[in-house]
């Protein structure tokens, strides 16, 4: 039989190529034009060069998204990977070794379940919780705890912890089913040698998981980062960026420019830095998963 040429390949990835141009490279070419211009999203753009970045530099509300973009890293990346690391510890070598694999799977799929909940319904569900009668509350004056009752996502001094709590809910299953799937590749002839030599649950955890779950640390600590840069749907659910913008987002200011204000330049600058900060932090990871190998 006639070997395939390798010209041939490329016929098989051309859907997939004309799609990635169509939705992604074209659409964002785009928007980087767009940031040069003053644009109401209807008539001719008027090119103004670098005035819509030199707004970007002054504008303390948009640097103040930035910020929260590194407090949502700590929620959305840092926090769940770190629980979901130790958690797919336990389940791996403490759990399945001790109550059966389907227990380990019980507790795993029910880590993952948030992840199957639209971003949408989340965020509906986790503001009824937090609202003033909500459940949250109510369960507070229950127990006579009524000074500890509060509008949870009204109050400035609250609402960003609230969102960060959801955020780590949401994200600790993605993390958790990644590490549990590294770690059915790790050979149990490690641990159990460890064991026998009396190695401790956290010096085989430090020594073999860890080691072992280091392409899976990249990649998951990769998409959670990009993840955490870009988030919107569940804080617009949530909080729409307030109270007083505490909790907003480069990604909300964006749209409210883009929708609201009709400023279509001056969002699509914010969203064009926004992404070359994505791309930096890709390329930062790139570079330290290369020099670990």
């Amino acid at each position: 039989m006639e070997a395939a040429k390798p010209s041939s390949y490329l016929l098989y990835i051309l859907p997939s190529a004309i799609g990635f141009v169509g939705i992604i490279i074209i659409p964002f070419i785009l928007n980087i034009a767009a940031s040069f211009t003053q644009w109401r999203g209807v008539g001719i753009p008027k090119f103004i060069g670098l005035a819509n970045y030199a707004r970007l530099l002054k504008d303390e509300l948009v640097w103040e998204g930035f910020y929260h973009s590194l407090i949502f890293i700590l929620s959305m990346a840092v926090i769940p990977t770190i629980l979901g690391l130790i958690l797919a510890a336990l389940l791996f070598d403490y759990v399945a070794a001790r109550f059966g694999k389907t227990t380990a799977s019980f507790f795993r799929a029910g880590f993952y379940l948030p992840q199957i909940l639209p971003l949408a319904v989340a965020g509906v569900l986790w503001g009824w919780i937090f609202s003033p009668i909500g459940v949250l509350n109510t369960t507070l004056k229950a127990w006579g705890l009524d000074f500890l009752a509060r509008n949870w996502l009204g109050d400035p001094g609250t609402a960003m912890l609230c969102v960060m709590f959801v955020m780590v809910w949401l994200q600790l299953g993605y993390s958790l089913v990644i590490f549990m799937s590294g770690l059915a590749r790790v050979d149990p002839a490690l641990y159990e040698a460890a064991e026998l030599d009396g190695a401790t649950w956290f010096e085989r955890f430090r020594y073999i998981t860890v080691h072992m779950l280091k392409p899976e640390l990249f990649v998951v600590g990769l998409t959670t980062t990009i993840a955490a840069l870009n988030v919107f749907a569940p804080v617009f659910v949530l909080t729409k960026g307030g109270p007083n913008n505490a909790t907003t987002v480069p990604s909300l200011l964006a749209y409210y420019h883009f929708f609201t204000t009709n400023r279509v330049g001056y969002g699509a600058t914010i969203t064009t830095m926004q992404t070359a900060l994505t791309m930096l932090l890709a390329y930062v990871f790139v570079r330290l998963q290369s020099r670990d190998q």
